[in-house]
Formats: C-alpha cells, structure tokens, sequence
C-alpha cells in the first residue's frame, strides 16, 4: 500500500472510530466538539494562514455541524455559523481579506436596517437577541466568508483537501446513523420524513449535510481516486452516505446532491478530449450502475416506500395534495408581508410572530428567498440579487472554475428548502467565489486522470 493511500485510509478509520465512539459514549461528542475549535485556532495560529487553513478549519466546522447538534456537542445551536466566522476572521488576520469584495460589504449593510426595525416591532415577551441571532447568523455567515474568499487564487488540490476537511466528519455522522438505526425496516411505517434513521434528528438538516457528502466523495472518485484503492475507499463511502440520506426520507439535500453530480459530470465532459470522455463515460456507467444498486436496495429495505415518497405518494399510494408538505402556505405568506411591507419588510425574526397572529401558524420559514422578502423587503431583493449574480460574473472570469455552478446550486436548491438552519449553505457558497487556478500540479494532475 503506498503512503498516500495509507494516510487516507487512516483519515477515514479516525472518522469511522468517532462515529462509533461517540455512539457508544454520547459525552465524547462534547470533547469532540470543543476539540474541533482548539485544534482549529490552533492549526490556523501555527501555520499562519499561509495555505488558507482557516478553510480547512471552517470546512472541518461545516461538515461537523449536524453531527454535533443530534449528538448534542454543541453548547451553542448556532455556534458552528459562529464558529465559521471565526475561524474566516482569525484567517484575515493572517491573510487580509479580498479588497475587491465591494458587493460582500454591500450585501452586509443591507441586512442592517432590518435587524434595527426588529428592535421595536418584535414582541414584548420574545429574547430579541436570541430570535435575531437565529435568522441572521446565517446571512452574516455567508457575508463574512465572502469577503475573505471572494477572488482569492487557489489550487485545485487545495480545493479538494478543503472538501475532504467537509466530508470527514460527515463520514463521522454517518457511522453514527448506521449505529442508531441499524434495521431499516424496524422504523419505517410511512412515506414521512424519519427522525429515526436521522439520529433522532431532524430529517431535513441531516439529509442536506449528507447530499453534500454524496457530492464531496463522487467527486474524489472522479478527481482523487488514481489508484484502484482509493477508488474503491471513494466508492464505498460515498454509496453508504448516500443510502443513509435516502432512508431519511427527506428529498431535497438528496436530489441537490445528485444534480450537483449531474453538473460536475456536464462541466468535465464538456471540457475533456476525446480520450478523457471514453473515461468519463466509464466513470459515469459506474457511478449510474452503483446508484441503481444502492436504490434498489432502499426500496427492498423500505418496501417499496422510498419509491412512494419520491413520486410524492402516500403509503397507500395515494398522490398527495402537496408537493412540499405545507411549506407553500408559509412561503405565500411570506410574499404576502413583504407586499404590505416591501421596502424594510416586517423586521427580522418578525415573519413567524406575524404569520401566527394572522393565522395562528407559528412554523419556522424553509425558504429563505420569501423570508428575506418578508424580513428585509426590497432591500432583501437587492441582497438576494447581489449574491445571485456575483459568482456568476465570476464564471464569466474563469470559465474553468469546475466547482462554482456546483456550489451556487447547492446554496440556491438549500436555501429553498431548509433556508440556512446550518453553516453548510453559506459556506459553500462563499467557496464559489475563490478563483481556482488549474495551473502547474493541478493540471498535470487533471491532465493525466481526465483531460
């Protein structure tokens, strides 16, 4: 075995022993979560920032996040956005942030009215500073990360060890799932999200954190498997993740990372040769035939109820009146305030105490597009416009960039969906903005796998 391929399995062992540690032991989950910001500060401080560790540390935090709050080794529910944040501004420190990132500093200042307003229309009995921290973390998360990676030149390889700092922990929550529910067929009696095979969690969080992971390995088989070996390490990891996600039941973090895949694909193809297509091609049977696999297994494990749940069906077969479980109503509801209230809008964290005195629904928004018309009113539609377009102008500068339409759908299908309850989609859309340079190593590398 050679030395690459010994580390990376020693990676892998690592995550897979803390998922079952932490199974086994709940506390070490606390010790795992407090060990990942001293370490973090700590590896960013010695290096200096010099090869962006503060990414690699953020990245660690992202991927971590829903582990650590269905294992409960997160103090704070928002601390991991916190953390992120933190770890970009130690990063700052060391490296400056982008001169350029105008937009990013533009997006900020429009969410500040909004947070103003909230300080006198929320209610008397609502913890002001809780309710705004928890409807903004995520924008200002998003803000902050921006203007330290917007233009910033990286390596491709660089990149990849970033989005394998991600999705090492997610094998972590992984192995943990697999622990929790280890008989499918014991916990599901309907076509209904699952909070038994998502740790006890909540579905839709955990099946986002793992579409991102499907993505992150089915990449690695694509662009970091160059021998059989990690080949195979990449494939078993990533059709694993995806079965845990499947048997969620919650659709949208799967079908996100599954077209993230799909666009991956479209990108190398398009920009291959005639030899590196036959390859993809090969690739692209594998990775269909074990997706066909995998499926046909779930629906065997489910009795057939996955295939129900994804054609929107009852577990009678019934089709079901929506699509979306109720979410529309809330986000007609939304456009409805921001159509009341369309220049500042209702304030943030307003939006649920409005909606519950009009109708008595007092449910959290999934969609963070109607939220941010609602809270922010025509400013939110100037941020939404900022962040929309940007990276792709960026596209437009490096057309090369084989990650960046990848990481703007990610954040735009997430945010629709589970708005920005995690750091995930903030994050990663922030990685869309980094100028990935295929110059050197990088393309030599590429160059031998695929082009």
């Amino acid at each position: 075995m050679k030395k690459e391929e010994q580390s990376y399995l020693y990676l892998i062992l690592f995550h897979v022993a803390i998922g079952t540690s932490v199974f086994v032991v709940p506390f070490l989950s606390k010790i795992y979560g407090y060990s990942i910001f001293i370490f973090g500060v700590y590896y960013i401080i010695k290096k200096q920032n010099r090869n962006n560790e503060a990414l690699m540390a953020a990245a660690y935090v992202v991927g971590s996040e829903v582990f650590l709050r269905m294992t409960g080794g997160n103090p704070l529910y928002e601390l991991s956005k916190y953390g992120v944040m933190f770890f970009i501004l130690i990063g700052m420190y060391f490296s400056g942030f982008s001169r350029g990132a105008v937009p990013y500093w533009l997006f900020l200042l429009l969410l500040i009215p909004s947070i103003v307003l909230s300080t006198f229309v929320l209610n008397f009995n609502t913890n002001i500073r809780t309710t705004v921290a928890f409807n903004i973390s995520g924008p200002i998360c998003l803000g902050v990360a921006s203007l330290y990676t917007f233009r910033r030149k990286i390596p491709l390889e660089q990149m990849n060890n970033i989005l394998l700092s991600m999705g090492l922990p997610i094998i972590s929550c992984m192995v943990y799932l697999t622990f929790y529910t280890p008989n499918i067929r014991d916990v599901i009696t309907s076509t209904q999200s699952n909070f038994e095979t998502s740790g006890g969690f909540g579905p839709n969080q955990v099946a986002t954190i793992l579409g991102l992971g499907m993505f992150i390995f089915f990449s690695r088989i694509i662009l970091e498997s160059r021998t059989k070996f990690l080949l195979v390490i990449n494939m078993i990891i990533a059709l694993n993740i995806t079965y845990r996600g499947i048997v969620t039941f919650s659709r949208g973090g799967m079908i996100t990372g599954f077209l993230m895949i799909v666009l991956l694909l479209l990108f190398l193809y398009s920009k291959s040769n005639f030899k590196g297509r036959v390859k993809l091609n090969y690739i692209f049977g594998l990775v269909t035939i074990a997706l066909i696999v995998t499926w046909s297994y779930t629906s065997f494990q489910t009795g057939g109820l996955i295939d129900k749940r994804y054609a929107n069906q009852d577990a009678a077969g019934r089709v079901k009146e929506s699509k979306f479980t109720g979410r529309e109503e809330v986000a007609r509801g939304e456009i409805d305030l921001f159509l009341k209230n369309p220049i500042f809008g209702v304030g943030v964290g307003k939006g649920v105490e409005a909606r519950k005195e009009e109708t008595g629904d007092g449910t959290l928004s999934h969609d963070e597009i109607t939220r941010m018309l609602a809270e922010h009113g025509s400013l939110g539609i100037i941020a939404l416009l900022i962040l929309f377009f940007t990276p792709l102008v960026l596209y437009l500068e490096n057309k090369f960039n084989m990650f960046l339409i990848c990481f703007v759908l990610f954040w735009l299908l997430t945010i629709n969906h589970a708005a920005m309850r995690t750091a995930a989609p903030a994050f990663v859309y922030s990685l869309s903005l980094l100028n990935l340079q295929l110059g050197g190593a990088s393309k030599k590398k590429i160059s031998n796998q695929l082009i």
